[in-house]
């Protein structure tokens, strides 16, 4: 192969007239990086089509494609991404990586993918070893009748026309613009992936799971407090606390919780770099409300007009990561969460939970069990004065935004969106998502009877039920083959 010149990159070619479905690619590439089974940096999709009695079969073996806008290196929040200037090729540092796994989402093609053992991703990098040696890459090598190899390709004539880039059974390449050439069979405009009807759930992601739900209701609770004029002591500690047991679980969902303080790293790019960022800020801004409003309770005047400042930077930061942390869900490889519903179920969810939860810490008898000194004033028992009905405006609204996403999941022309709807409608995920919708008006019905804390726990269920629901039953964009094969391992 000749050197490559300004303006070109290596690609992959594959064949699809070639391919008999050996997987001998798969072996070689999981010999040459040292994977386990389950791992696979190369994996082989099946495609079929036609009517009895005259039916075929197709086989798509797909690597990393190299793409020229890859999504993995814009939302890595460490910089563990890199595209080669020399090659083209798409790297990944194992050393900067911190197991956060957001490239897993990113990706349209699930090319990078999390290696529990070591605690990091791992992907295809076109054995960049070998090519540096003038050697094929292992897939390539081992492929006994020739169907993948690599090419060069001019980068500004492939942006400008890259249709060979498509093929059936797998996400469109205008995603990310995909370099991989792919020569189809007469027949690919009726092929269609086999395991359409086979769809697996996905990780429930439960440390995620608890920690968006926290973060939000305290982010809601603190503005409800800050607009109805009812922050103390103990309910800004009651709120802080809360905060630091979300914080510490979103740590555990890394590979490498030792390295989180790295996410910071990428604010300027990074969905997740700037979610990290802002409750980071946001935790630091509640500590400092939360000592101003007990200084000012002890009778330090000069510290009134700070703690309520203070108390308004924190929510404003808390309600901005909120968003932030529904951006970071909003990728086009999972058509399900890339939907306005996201960053609206997020804000609902704060000022639901948020207004539930202040109600709640309201209604605490704090001077009896602390003494009334610590506050600074008496506890205000007298009620839910003024929550009703943003509380119930609210709940409605959750309610409401979860049922139109169902229905427009169930009526789209997107598979993926489809097939979100089939697992939400599956046994025990139907029932599931009925109590969480059944949970929430009984919610009301405890809080308008009085009974403040039974309604915060029915409505922290119902949200940690549709937060299960909502990981679970994402569907990603993915080349053929992958559910049947995923469950099955």
């Amino acid at each position: 192969m000749r050197p490559l010149e300004d303006g070109e990159q290596y690609r992959f070619h594959f064949n699809m007239t070639k391919c008999i479905g050996c997987r001998s690619c798969e072996v070689a590439c999981n010999e040459q990086n040292g994977n386990p089974a389950s791992i696979t940096w190369r994996r082989v999709g099946e495609l079929e089509g036609g009517s009895y009695p005259e039916t075929y079969r197709h086989y798509l073996s797909m690597g990393c494609n190299h793409c020229l806008d890859a999504e993995c290196v814009r939302g890595c929040p460490v910089n563990a991404y890199t595209k080669d200037p020399a090659t083209g090729i798409v790297l990944h540092s194992a050393d900067a990586c911190i197991g956060c796994q957001y490239c897993v989402w990113n990706c349209p093609y699930s090319v990078p993918q999390f290696n529990p053992e070591r605690g990091v991703v791992g992907k295809c990098d076109m054995c960049q070893g070998r090519l540096e040696e003038g050697m094929e890459p292992a897939c390539v090598n081992a492929c006994p009748e020739a169907a993948i190899e690599i090419e060069i390709v001019n980068i500004a004539e492939w942006r400008e026309n890259y249709a060979t880039a498509q093929s059936p059974g797998m996400p469109s390449a205008e995603h990310t613009v995909s370099t991989t050439r792919i020569t189809l069979p007469e027949l690919a405009p009726e092929l269609e992936r086999v395991d359409g009807g086979h769809i697996r759930p996905e990780h429930a992601h439960w440390s995620l799971v608890f920690m968006t739900t926290l973060m939000q209701a305290v982010a809601g609770a603190l503005a409800v407090f800050l607009l109805s004029h009812r922050v103390d002591a103990v309910r800004m500690a009651v709120l802080l606390a809360l905060t630091g047991i979300a914080l510490t679980l979103s740590t555990t969902h890394l590979g490498r919780p030792a390295y989180a303080w790295r996410a910071l790293k990428m604010w300027r790019r990074s969905w997740l770099s700037r979610e990290v960022l802002l409750f980071t800020l946001f935790a630091m801004a509640l500590s400092a409300a939360t000592y101003f409003v007990a200084a000012r309770a002890l009778h330090h005047a000069a510290f009134g007009g700070r703690s309520i400042a203070v108390g308004w930077a924190a929510a404003i930061l808390g309600i901005a990561g909120t968003i932030a942390s529904a951006k970071i869900y909003q990728v086009p490889a999972r058509p399900s969460w890339n939907m306005w519903h996201t960053p609206v179920d997020f804000l609902l969810t704060a000022g639901m939970l948020g207004s539930f939860l202040a109600a709640a810490l309201i209604n605490l008898p704090t001077v009896a069990i602390l003494g009334g000194s610590l506050l600074g004033q008496q506890a205000d028992i007298s009620g839910n004065a003024g929550l009703t009905l943003p509380l119930v405006v609210f709940s409605l609204g959750w309610v409401a935004n979860h049922a139109v996403r169902i229905l427009r999941l169930k009526q789209s022309v997107v598979f993926e969106e489809r097939a979100s709807h089939s697992l939400l409608s599956s046994e025990p995920l139907r029932t599931r998502n009925a109590i969480s919708f059944a949970l929430v008006p009984m919610a009301i019905l405890f809080f308008l009877g009085g009974h403040s804390v039974l309604a915060l726990m029915a409505t922290a269920a119902a949200v940690l039920l549709a937060r299960y629901l909502f990981f679970v039953t994402v569907v990603p964009l993915n080349m053929g083959m992958t559910f049947i094969r995923a469950r099955a391992a």
